[in-house]
């Protein structure tokens, strides 16, 4: 079963559960709104999942805790974690069907249910607020009822029965539907699969696995429920089953933060490697680099919240993360661009998506374009891929993946290449919010093909169903990115026009100042002579006020003029089109249009 066939099979199953998972909130109705559900369900959702997890040692456990405590172990935590099988634990003796088993005790139980779990679930529960929800819920006699509909067949959450790559994407539908009842955008949390997918492939595309069962390290510094840390282990362990990942992630929302703390004690993993905050003023990994980041940023949104450490950091120059420069404070999305570089080992690699502003914006001098500057002038800036619009669940727009790389290939110095994958999807039959296409898994088979290939060509490959497939790519030179700014001056004149001399010197005249942006590889006065002299002779370039700029001209690269129609065939389309409008005024008021007096 390819990719694709799996994440079609796997969507509709998740669906259902989580469908299932979904309507115990017609018990919460009444004492909460629609948009508040979430508050409940995610993590209720979480303890059910850990309970179910835990339940077949939950007795031994028990018996532990009891023997520990009879012989006066301060330390207990070693040996409840070996008997749980697990990096968590809980020490009641409740379970679900004991708590539902007691309906008049319920509160003071499932309390004490909670209050049996290890310091990292607490933890988890803390964030997530629950405590507060719980009295909630005993307040309006709603908290038996939530625990008996979490006590059924379809709500059990055995990890026999459901994987952590299933149960990623339960908690991916949960907070998906949440987000659409709290009117809030769900692709501010997750990135979907089919995207994600294509990431870890083109990070992994060019390694070289000489080193079986090597350990590598990936980190997400705005990781929603950590399924971009799991997509890629999944990756990996495809190319290398002796291969170990040890993932690193932050996040600032506490739901979706719960989540993959949640994911990462269940696997296994060290939750202390999952961690609480904003990456941009609290950098929790200060000082860590990885093998690879992979991430999905938020952009559009501002960063003014930030803006003190941001700036603070800013002025540690090469000591702090954001020396190139700053970006608008409109949109802190390349802020999380530096934060990924400079988390990167030398050999490391870096996929991260950006909107369009990220390749464009800002002038010559201005912090964006210095923080290209810098990427690109470093060599680092490997590839851009163009994603299809509609890819996302919360966006239309164009959307585009940066490879970012501090080892590249020798035959791939000095140059960009830049991915038009924009035609390379099929689309969907139902949307899911604004995502109206898929990268299937042909898709993302044909966008690698095209980025190792490092050339430009256009490639071309059918989808099932007949849909074509359409990949451009264009390998262009770093120096043909950037350009130089002059600043063209013009004399003050008087009446005649004649140059007005001060001390045997022409002045400049701020009113007729202007600039020029002259490609890098060529020179500047060889253009100003060229360009600008002609129209203006008693012009000059005020050379102390230089700057080097960069852009990624992505659209102007890939743009295809298309030659209009004769002249005659467009008239006669107009005219067809005035005998159509015409036709259809005498109809409505008569005498060709025009009304009865």
């Amino acid at each position: 079963m390819d990719t694709t066939q799996k994440m079609n099979q796997v969507g509709i199953n998740i669906q259902e559960k989580a469908s299932v998972i979904w309507n115990v909130a017609n018990s919460l109705f009444g004492a909460y709104k629609p948009h508040e559900y979430g508050l409940v369900i995610l993590p209720m959702v979480v303890i059910k999942r850990f309970h179910d997890c835990l339940l077949p040692t939950h007795d031994a456990v028990v018996a532990k805790n009891k023997q520990l405590t009879q012989i006066g172990m301060a330390v207990k935590d070693p040996f409840l974690l070996k008997t749980s099988g697990y990096k968590f634990y809980n020490t009641s003796e409740y379970t679900f069907d004991k708590l539902k088993a007691d309906p008049e005790n319920i509160k003071v139980n499932f309390e004490a249910y909670l209050n049996g779990f290890s310091d990292n679930v607490m933890d988890i529960l803390a964030r997530m607020d629950f405590f507060t929800q719980l009295e909630r819920m005993s307040n309006a006699g709603l908290l038996y009822q939530v625990i008996t509909d979490f006590c059924t067949e379809k709500a059990d959450m055995n990890p026999e029965k459901i994987s952590a790559v299933d149960m990623g994407y339960i908690f991916e539908n949960l907070v998906q539907r949440f987000s659409e009842s709290y009117d809030e955008e769900a692709g501010a949390h997750f990135t979907s699969r089919d995207i994600i997918y294509l990431m870890c492939d083109l990070l992994t595309d060019r390694m070289s696995m000489a080193e079986p069962g090597r350990i590598y390290t990936a980190y997400d510094m705005a990781m929603g429920t950590s399924q971009m840390l799991t997509c890629m282990e999944e990756r990996l362990s495809a190319l290398d089953k002796a291969a170990n990942l040890i993932c690193y992630g932050q996040e600032i929302n506490p739901f979706t933060f719960g989540i993959a703390k949640a994911d990462m004690l269940i696997r296994g993993g060290d939750p202390e490697n999952m961690q609480f905050g904003d990456t941009l003023s609290d950098d929790k990994f200060n000082g860590m680099t990885f093998d690879f980041v992979i991430s999905n940023p938020p952009f559009g949104i501002d960063w003014k919240r930030e803006a003190v450490k941001v700036e603070a950091e800013n002025k540690l120059g090469n000591g702090g993360r954001f020396a190139p420069g700053l970006p608008q404070k409109s949109d802190g999305q390349m802020l999380f661009l530096m934060n990924g570089i400079a988390k990167l080992k030398d050999k490391g690699r870096m996929a991260i998506i950006q909107n369009g502003s990220s390749l464009f914006t800002g002038d010559a001098g201005s912090g964006p374009s210095e923080i290209r500057r810098y990427i690109i002038e470093n060599d680092w800036l490997d590839a851009i891929v163009q994603l299809p619009n509609d890819s996302f669940y919360n966006t239309g727009i164009a959307t585009y993946v940066w490879i970012v790389t501090k080892d590249k290939p020798v035959s791939h110095l000095g140059t960009v290449q830049l991915i038009d994958a924009s035609k390379c999807f099929v689309p969907r039959r139902k949307p899911i919010g604004n995502k109206r296409v898929d990268i299937t898994k042909e898709a993302q088979e044909l966008i690698v093909r095209a980025y190792g290939a490092y050339r430009s060509d256009t490639f071309e490959a059918e989808a099932e169903g007949g849909h074509k497939l359409v990949v451009k790519t264009k390998v262009l030179s770093t120096v043909s990115l950037g350009y130089n700014k002059i600043t063209v001056e013009s004399p003050v004149t008087d009446e005649e026009g004649k140059p007005i001399l001060k001390r045997g010197k022409m002045q400049a005249d701020a009113s007729k100042r202007d600039t020029e942006n002259v490609p890098l590889d060529e020179d500047m006065d060889a253009y100003f002579e060229r360009e600008v002299k002609p129209y203006n002779p008693d012009a000059w370039i005020d050379h102390d006020k230089d700057k080097v700029g960069y852009e990624i001209p992505f659209t102007r690269t890939f743009y295809e003029y298309k030659m209009l129609p004769p002249a005659a065939e467009i008239a006669a389309k107009i005219e067809e089109r005035e005998k159509v409008l015409m036709g259809k005024l005498e109809a409505l008021f008569g005498n060709g249009g025009e009304q009865n007096g």
